[in-house]
């Protein structure tokens, strides 16, 4: 029998009372600002002007693109960074078992068939017991 979940009432209210504080804060700030119109980029192209940054070729580039490629420099070390983190939870253990960290907390998991049609749990059985099933 399954039982519905009960509304934990032993919380600590402070952090959800800094949280509206500090969307108050936000939102404040974004409703009284007074921003400029858009005035776009004229002639040129942004990308482009990133290429000609990146090789310190800025006497080619049709707009002023240095604060940009910060930008994206930053970016491409955010995605590397979430690329190497990819593939740190999706690598093999050193008996080949995947390790789904995020799933299940890194746990065995039962009822999995292997190359020889048999369930994981089988496979580490005969290990532990020496035998050749």
């Amino acid at each position: 029998m399954t039982s519905r979940p009960r509304l934990a009432t032993d919380v600590n209210y402070v952090n959800g009372l800094a949280a509206l504080a500090l969307f108050a804060v936000f939102a404040y700030v974004f409703l009284t600002s007074e921003l400029a119109a858009p005035a776009g980029f004229g002639d040129g192209s942004i990308t482009a002007s990133i290429g000609y940054a990146m090789f310190d070729m800025l006497d080619q580039a049709a707009i002023e693109a240095e604060g940009f490629l910060v930008a994206f420099i930053v970016i491409a070390f955010v995605l590397d960074a979430a690329l190497d983190g990819a593939v740190m939870l999706a690598r093999r253990e050193d008996d080949e078992s995947v390790v789904t960290a995020l799933a299940d907390g890194g746990r065995r998991i039962t009822g999995r068939r292997g190359g020889d049609g048999r369930d994981q749990a089988d496979r580490s059985a005969d290990a532990a017991d020496g035998g050749d099933h």
